[in-house]
């Protein structure tokens, strides 16, 4: 699933000034629409393990890249070829 996070978004001011970046939450909120988007709504979900490894700026498109099936994905985001994500989303 790809996603853009638009320049008006209304997180960036505060993140950071003058320097915008994607927030990290904002990220994740694409990662489980990719997820709830080929399943019904997952209820409580955990996410045991996350790691941001290069920013993602606003206005550049990213790619939501998931492995696995319910209960249990890994997911990957990518901005083109840069690593932004990996992580692990658990339901339940």
């Amino acid at each position: 699933m790809q996603f853009v996070v638009a320049p008006t978004h209304p997180c960036l001011p505060g993140h950071f000034p003058g320097n915008p970046l994607v927030p990290g939450v904002v990220i994740l909120d694409h990662v489980l629409a990719a997820i709830e988007h080929g399943h019904v709504p997952l209820g409580a979900l955990r996410l045991p393990q996350v790691k941001f490894l290069a920013p993602l700026l606003p206005g550049v498109a990213a790619t939501v890249v998931l492995d696995g099936a319910a209960p249990r994905w890994r997911f990957r985001v990518l901005a083109g070829d840069v690593l932004v994500a990996t992580g692990e989303v658990v339901a339940g």
